[in-house]
């Protein structure tokens, strides 16, 4: 009944965690892989979205492009 929860939290921590440490990063470049779209998603208290995503553009690491959405939750 109470998020989160500790007993989910530590399922399966010592497979996942060195994949975390190598891959979790703001922008991952490593030969043959790496980050190619970040994602930015905000929700404030009233319910509206700011949906920001930045996608690499022909795996060119100085060509990116932005899209931003902004809508309301329904509720």
């Amino acid at each position: 009944s109470q998020l989160p929860d500790p007993a989910i939290e530590d399922q399966g921590k010592d497979y996942i965690r060195p994949i975390l440490n190598k891959y979790a990063a703001v922008c991952v470049r490593c030969p043959g892989y790496g980050t190619r779209t970040n994602t930015v998603i905000l929700i404030d208290s009233e319910g509206r979205v700011t949906f920001t995503e930045r996608n690499m553009i022909n795996a060119d690491v100085n060509h990116w492009e932005t899209s931003t959405y902004e809508f309301k939750l329904h509720t």
